[in-house]
């Protein structure tokens, strides 16, 4: 039993790595963006308008909500997963 719960901890280590890898990427995304948008003008920016201006500031901010929801989603599958293994490990030490 003990070697079961071993090896579903170390699965999910894994898999949380993983997700957490993506996340980092997508953070270096939106920082990448944000630095971008900081460098432009203040003032008469020359990016087609401000049509223009506007589409890429609703891009930066959809990509950092993005990276928000999928940092509020590892989370909550870490905790439920951190849950199940309690669980698990408080019903095998009753044993």
């Amino acid at each position: 039993m003990q070697r079961l719960l071993d090896e579903l901890i170390h699965h999910l280590s894994l898999a949380h790595a993983q997700a957490a890898r993506v996340l980092e990427a997508e953070r270096h995304v939106a920082v990448r963006m944000a630095q971008i948008i900081q460098a432009l003008p203040d003032q008469h920016p020359d990016l087609g308008a401000f049509d223009g201006l506007m589409e890429h500031s609703r891009e930066l901010g959809k990509s950092i909500v993005a990276y928000l929801h999928n940092l509020a989603d590892l989370q909550d599958a870490m905790a439920e997963h951190l849950a199940a293994v309690m669980k698990e490990l408080d019903g095998a030490s009753e044993e």
